[in-house]
């Protein structure tokens, strides 16, 4: 009894200390949606550099670690937070960008900082992250003994809630707040300092970051791409709250760390194990997909989308150039076409992007799921893996697993039917991030999985970028189909403005299944391919911060350019290939921290290059353009 009550201890402070933790995440995210209007999605990776940046001075500078944490929260942290503020988010804020188009800016901030870590830290993971507090336990006569480093996190994260909400309800402080994120123009003209308050909130969010991440650290490996998932896991705590209340979100975390923490003992017989232990180790994956699957309610919910130009059609120089790239690799070396093999196979998946958000206007971060269930199922039907089926060819097995992949766009088509903006964009990501977790990375899915036999056709690796060239041509077709005549103009309409769409007669609800049912057949069968082309199943190609890399990259080349998507995944296969890990999303990222000077991606700025005087354009612009050839990619 008393081993039994011991154990129970132990885990409710553990849980403790990882739901205060989480529960710390979700009031900066909504401080910072309260005071600047952003869902601040760079988060986890604000979290993962201020972590490694305390290593650093820690254990290879030999910093006292009281120094090194004043430095790190009190200083850097906050100081990123401005920086972000001044250089990201207030241009777009000045001209009254959306919460989609700051949505695309923090992606871009998120992938831009993980890029960094990979190029200055690499990914080698790190054990040796230094705790905050180190471990005290006080012993008690006769009864089990008490960690007091987990009970004071707890008592400073609750002491930290407290003062924000008297703060926020309060104050004059408050209320300058919520008159800034209500009419940021109309509280300018009230004399209050908006750009003021956004700084303050984006500093506080930061602060919150860097402490969340030096929290966390010590309880697993430091890596560029583990505790940026995991505080984005966390997302949940704040999308509970509905991004308001800090109450409900202190609550939500601690409940779901002392759940996730307890249910480790609950150990089901039978074939009901596996999945009892997934679900054990992301509690908070599945809490998320359970909030953001709720009814949203007011303004989040019906956000705009990103706004598109949709000015010219693609030069001849522009489909020339992609057609060459495509076809050059036939004549490359056998080790170099085997490198040349993910590119259709990514401009599939980045096409699909281009099909849901460049055409319908609806914001999508989990099309790397889907690419996921089509590589998995056809690695499950090469392998003889699916009941009452034999093991299949490379072929068959890849169609039939892009067909069974297109209903699963329902997951995000159904709810898409009410939903836009932030709150489509919310819904997405957890949709991706679960299928993820709860089906890719789990032994139940993946296990005894063997592609030899029938993922290499006849004719080698050429055959296949043949078989790849042909797929890509076909999905091309389609998505040139979708985007002419009535259909296309009912996209287009959609995109522009919903409310009008469905009172010009277009059928909303209809179109918006179609879309993501067509992107999730798309980016499937980009899956497939990537299954084909490796001879084997990663589930790490398809994490949530992949998926967030794509959806950037996507959106810098520009999110309603076919022709994009494919220069995309050409320029992402080269940088991974040719300058090494984080590269590319270093470039994909700073692209996307400038997307609020570049409407439209480097497509709209070409297209702008032939449409408009050069003095419409930004500097930045203006100097952009001058490198780019003539026309550009659409």
């Amino acid at each position: 009894m008393a081993d039994t009550l011991g154990l129970t201890l132990d885990l409710l402070l553990a849980g403790l200390a990882v739901g205060s933790a989480a529960a710390l995440s979700g009031v900066g995210l909504i401080v910072t949606y309260r005071a600047t209007g952003v869902l601040n999605l760079a988060q986890g990776a604000q979290a993962m550099l201020i972590a490694y940046l305390l290593r650093e001075l820690v254990v290879v500078r030999h910093w006292p670690l009281g120094l090194a944490a004043v430095c790190c929260l009190l200083v850097v942290a906050p100081a990123l937070g401005v920086l972000l503020e001044l250089a990201v988010f207030r241009p777009l804020q000045r001209r009254g960008a959306g919460p989609a188009e700051t949505l695309v800016a923090a992606v871009g901030v998120f992938v831009l900082l993980i890029g960094a870590a990979v190029l200055i830290w690499g990914t080698t993971p790190f054990g040796d992250a230094p705790a905050l507090a180190p471990a005290t336990v006080l012993a008690r006569p006769g009864g089990h003994p008490l960690r007091l480093d987990t009970l004071a996190q707890l008592a400073g994260v609750l002491l930290l809630t407290g003062t924000v909400a008297l703060v926020t309800r309060h104050t004059g402080l408050g209320v300058r707040l919520r008159a800034v994120v209500d009419n940021r123009r109309l509280a300018a003209l009230a004399g209050i300092d908006a750009d003021r308050v956004s700084a303050g909130g984006w500093a506080f969010g930061s602060f919150t970051a860097g402490l969340v991440g030096v929290l966390l650290a010590p309880y697993l490996l430091l890596d560029p791409y583990g505790l940026p998932l995991l505080v984005l896991e966390t997302m949940a705590v704040a999308v509970a709250a509905r991004l308001r209340s800090l109450p409900v979100a202190v609550a939500t975390g601690l409940v779901l760390g002392v759940l996730q923490s307890e249910f480790t003992r609950w150990r089901p017989p039978g074939q009901l194990l596996p999945l009892a232990q997934a679900m054990q180790a992301n509690l908070f994956v599945v809490a998320l997909l359970a909030a953001a699957l709720l009814p949203w309610r007011g303004a989040l919910g019906a956000d705009r989308g990103i706004p598109v130009p949709r000015r010219g059609s693609a030069p001849a120089g522009a489909k020339a150039a992609c057609l060459l790239l495509l076809l050059l690799p036939l004549w490359f070396r056998a080790d170099d076409l085997r490198h040349a093999l993910a590119v259709p196979a990514l401009a599939l998946v980045l096409l699909s992007t281009v099909v849901v958000t460049g055409y319908g206007g609806q914001v999508s971060l989990g099309q790397a799921g889907y690419a996921g269930i089509g590589g998995l199922g056809t690695a499950l039907l090469l392998s003889g893996r699916v009941p009452g089926l034999p093991a299949l060819p490379a072929v068959p097995a890849l169609l039939l697993a892009v067909a069974a992949a297109v209903p699963f766009g329902l997951l995000t088509g159904w709810p898409a039917i009410r939903r836009r903006g932030l709150a489509l964009a919310l819904t997405t990501l957890a949709v991706g991030t679960a299928l993820s977790r709860l089906v890719f990375e789990q032994p139940y899915a993946t296990s005894g999985l063997d592609l030899a036999g029938g993922a290499v056709l006849p004719g080698g690796d050429r055959a296949l970028y043949v078989l790849e060239l042909v797929l890509l041509g076909a999905a091309l077709l389609l998505v040139r189909n979708l985007h002419r005549g009535r259909l296309g103009r009912a996209l287009t309409a959609l995109a522009d403005h919903q409310a009008a769409a469905s009172a010009a007669g277009v059928d909303v609800p209809r179109l918006k299944l179609l879309l993501f049912m067509a992107g999730a057949g798309v980016a499937a069968l980009g899956g497939a391919l990537t299954t084909l082309a490796g001879q084997s199943f990663d589930p790490n190609a398809y994490d949530p911060v992949r998926g967030l890399l794509w959806f950037a990259a996507a959106v810098v080349a520009g999110v309603d350019s076919a022709a994009g998507a494919v220069a995309a995944a050409a320029a992402l296969t080269a940088l991974d290939t040719l300058a090494g890990v984080g590269v590319s999303a270093v470039v994909v990222g700073a692209g996307a921290v400038a997307i609020g000077r570049l409407p439209g991606g480097l497509a709209g700025l070409a297209r702008a290059r032939r449409a408009a005087p050069a003095r419409t354009l930004t500097p930045l612009g203006r100097r952009i353009r001058a490198r780019l050839p003539d026309g550009g990619p659409r």
